[in-house]
């Protein structure tokens, strides 16, 4: 937390599984609270990547919404 406020990356992810464990080895969790994965339909194994690495928010679209479909994600 920084200010009493809660730290939220948000990954979107197209067939990542080649470089999702490298990018979220690279965030700073002595000041991010939470990681919020969005799949965007990926073909390859960026899900089982992200959940070996322990993600617990993960967003799975059941088709490809391109990159600025994936940045607008409901919660």
């Amino acid at each position: 937390m920084i200010n009493n406020k809660k730290v939220v990356v948000v990954l979107p992810t197209y067939n990542a599984a080649l470089t999702l464990q490298q990018t979220y080895s690279e965030i700073p969790f002595n000041i991010v609270d939470d990681v919020i994965l969005t799949d965007d339909y990926s073909v390859d194994n960026t899900l089982e990547v992200g959940r070996s690495l322990g993600i617990k928010h993960i967003i799975i679209y059941n088709k490809n919404r391109g990159y600025d479909g994936n940045q607008k994600i409901m919660l």
